[in-house]
């Protein structure tokens, strides 16, 4: 017997395996074609303060190996998210949640926390700093250290819960960030959040989503985040989760082997909805293959 239990940040989770904010709406919806109880655990949904009903259409593109997306953190509001969403997930999802919160200023991401600390459900804050500021010249807070900080001290001040910082990849140094974020409180570091891409139509010459540019996910992008992930292990103490590209138990496990406690799946999701339990299902046999008995072994396994 394999065990493929980790601890993040001190809950325990029966497998590393977590779909990604945005790929798994608030969690019933698939709750509706298999038991989501195998999970490790899920990211809903990016919530902010208020509902938004998200950029125009289209904000779907497909690209050879990925996807770009521009939705526009399209989310109900944290007050239906609190009165709607959390007690629909209830009745189908009996583990600790990771909430993902996003915000367009240091008082929204506070709000959103205040507002959602108090429920049971809700095991870690998943704080998206890839949101533009909109008090700070339109610069996205994930793209600074010290814009990264200071959300990440605002949203400690009122959490009670472990605070994950959710990082962009659109940087130049993102071992830098990581370490801002570690330094103000957070206790555990996500990356990699999308890259920025774009696609034009041959036939109308003109960018096929209406926003121009989205974010590019999928398998394209793994070995970028496998780097991002290896560079910000070395750089801090506090459990990092890894995402970007993953799509299969194998891909889990170089994840792990690059510093991941725990590891996203994303796009994935969108493209077959079994994913995640098709790649917790595969990921026993996979260590056995590799001689892997304890999940726990091969965290920064390649440093």
């Amino acid at each position: 017997m394999v065990n493929t239990k980790v601890n993040l940040c001190g809950i325990t989770l029966d497998n590393p395996v977590i779909p990604a904010s945005g790929t798994f709406g608030f969690g019933y919806e698939f709750a509706e074609i298999y038991d989501i109880n195998c999970l490790g655990t899920f990211s809903f949904k990016g919530t902010t303060k208020d509902a938004r009903f998200g950029n125009p259409t289209p904000r779907i593109a497909e690209c050879s190996m990925g996807m770009i997306n521009s939705v526009g953190l399209q989310n109900p509001g944290v007050e239906a998210v609190v009165s709607e969403e959390l007690p629909k997930l209830k009745q189908v999802f009996t583990k600790p949640v990771m909430a993902n919160i996003s915000g367009f200023s240091v008082d929204d991401y506070v709000y959103t926390c205040q507002k959602l600390n108090g429920q049971e459900q809700i095991g870690w804050f998943e704080v998206n700093v890839s949101c533009p500021n909109v008090h700070g010249g339109g610069m996205s807070f994930g793209t600074s250290p010290e814009a990264a900080a200071e959300v990440t001290k605002a949203v400690k001040a009122v959490a009670d819960k472990p605070v994950i910082i959710k990082l962009s990849p659109n940087v130049t140094d993102i071992v830098s960030i990581a370490k801002a974020c570690e330094e103000a409180g957070a206790d555990g570091i996500s990356l990699i959040n999308t890259l920025l891409g774009m696609r034009i139509d041959l036939k109308t010459k003109k960018c096929v989503i209406a926003n121009k540019m989205g974010g590019f996910s999928g398998p394209a992008i793994f070995p970028v985040a496998v780097r991002m992930v290896y560079q910000v292990y070395d750089a801090v103490k506090i459990p990092v989760i890894g995402m970007g590209g993953v799509s299969t138990a194998e891909d889990v496990i170089e994840m792990m082997l690059a510093g991941a406690t725990a590891v996203q799946v994303g796009a994935a999701n969108l493209i077959n909805p079994y994913a995640s339990k098709d790649i917790i299902e595969n990921l026993p046999s996979v260590m056995e293959k590799y001689g892997i008995k304890n999940l726990n072994d091969i965290i920064g396994g390649a440093h």
